[in-house]
């Protein structure tokens, strides 16, 4: 599947989850499904909770994440 087809599986729309980018169709964001990753959640058990989901919808997450952060500038953290 190409980059484009991906990302055409986000959308934002200002009244769905306060704008925030989701998966089509849905009310998840981008944001809860990195969150679930981060903390161990594999893509099969994320796709058992939420019917419908496919694993491309998860790739299209980490492929919109990626693409926000190219033209991001960092500062470093003080830990």
């Amino acid at each position: 599947m190409s980059d484009r087809e991906l990302l055409n599986r986000i959308t934002t729309n200002s009244k769905v989850m306060i704008g925030k980018p989701v998966i089509n169709g849905t009310r998840l964001t981008v944001e809860y499904i990195l969150n679930l990753l981060a903390h161990g959640a594999s893509i099969s058990e994320i796709l058992e909770e939420y019917d419908g989901l496919e694993e491309a919808d998860i790739r299209a997450c980490l492929l919109f994440a990626a693409q926000s952060l190219e033209s991001t500038t960092f500062m470093p953290l003080n830990i």
